[in-house]
């Protein structure tokens, strides 16, 4: 019991040093908290869902279609019926044919649009020292592939802040006498930091990259950053414990991350003195724990381009907060108007 107690006071003395970064600890809540968290966000504006590359491929082929139709070229005086029917024919035989052709190409460009979404993310940092790969500004997000989930997180697991956490928390460790069996000196420093990077590295892949890519879920928080204060730290709070699905773009429960903080607490008894790897409970009590310090990890990422603006003077979103403020204050004036036509 005290081995346990210990284990879960070195976890958040480690997440608080990290600011709670929601790309090394996965965003949760406890479940007891979610019916009233759920009715709190219900009640707020939820931003626009990542637009899946599927539909962005689909709508573009339905657009190039009839354009290039019109395009095509006529042929002077106007055709007989039969004429026109075999006009008609072609044409329509002519954009059937080019769509599959034009298909790859659509999604190659949506694709490359991810990409370079991606390559923003990988240059934002809290305090311009903790990671924040997995958090997008933007409201025109594209979904991402398998292959980009996983790639977002093997950025992360190679960052030098990852590695330094887990130096941290293996000193913090040693001097707070938690899981003695790893032994003292060099070579039980050695071990704390290899399993406080293990248990880093392997739940985040599961959280972030394995289950996201079997559950088609979106491992991202996105940011929702304009509105009330109440608003967006509820929403904030929400987000621990809902995701959006890459095919629909819908808000969803985050299985992916709760059950990879699950699958990853189990997983770290097998190399944790003393753990238990028979013990299922001993890996839900550390999954919710996990889970629930991602909570604080989405408040941090929520409001630190505030905080950045305010006392830094520098703007993280590079002006995508103020389009958000300014679309707010159109569509508020708009309503006003509206309201004032209705009483006149």
């Amino acid at each position: 019991m005290v081995q346990k107690v210990c284990r879960v006071a070195v976890r958040f003395t480690g997440t608080v040093l990290l600011g709670a970064c929601p790309c090394l600890f996965a965003q949760g809540t406890v479940g007891a908290t979610a019916p009233e968290v759920v009715a709190a966000q219900s009640e707020a504006e939820l931003p626009d869902s990542p637009t899946p590359q599927i539909e962005l491929a689909s709508a573009a082929d339905s657009q190039s279609g009839p354009a290039q139709n019109a395009q095509q070229p006529g042929t002077g005086a106007a055709p007989a019926s039969g004429s026109a029917a075999q006009t008609s024919s072609g044409s329509q035989s002519s954009s059937s044919s080019q769509s599959p052709a034009q298909q790859p190409s659509t999604q190659e460009s949506q694709h490359q649009k991810a990409e370079e979404q991606i390559k923003e993310q990988e240059h934002q940092r809290v305090a311009g020292i903790v990671p924040s790969f997995n958090v997008s500004y933007r409201s025109d997000a594209v979904s991402l592939t398998s292959a980009q989930k996983f790639k977002l997180q093997f950025r992360a697991a190679i960052d030098p802040y990852t590695f330094s956490i887990a130096a941290i928390v293996a000193g913090l460790g040693e001097a707070e006498d938690s899981n003695s069996g790893f032994g003292w000196g060099p070579g039980g420093y050695g071990k704390r930091v290899a399993a406080a990077y293990g248990d880093n590295v392997i739940g985040n892949t599961l959280g972030n990259a394995l289950l996201p890519s079997i559950l088609h879920q979106d491992p991202r928080y996105f940011r929702l950053g304009h509105g009330s204060v109440g608003r967006r730290f509820l929403y904030a709070f929400a987000t621990t414990f809902i995701c959006k699905h890459d095919n629909t773009g819908k808000w969803e429960p985050n299985y992916s991350n709760v059950l990879g903080n699950m699958i990853a607490g189990e997983i770290s008894n097998f190399y944790t003195p003393g753990g238990d790897a028979s013990d299922a409970t001993q890996a839900i009590e550390t999954g919710f724990t996990v889970t629930f310090e991602g909570a604080f990890g989405s408040e941090l990422q929520e409001f630190w381009p505030d905080i950045s603006r305010k006392f830094f003077h520098k703007d993280p979103t590079h002006g995508l907060d103020a389009q958000a403020r300014a679309a707010d204050a159109a569509a508020k004036q708009k309503k006003q108007q509206q309201e004032t036509q209705k009483h006149q």
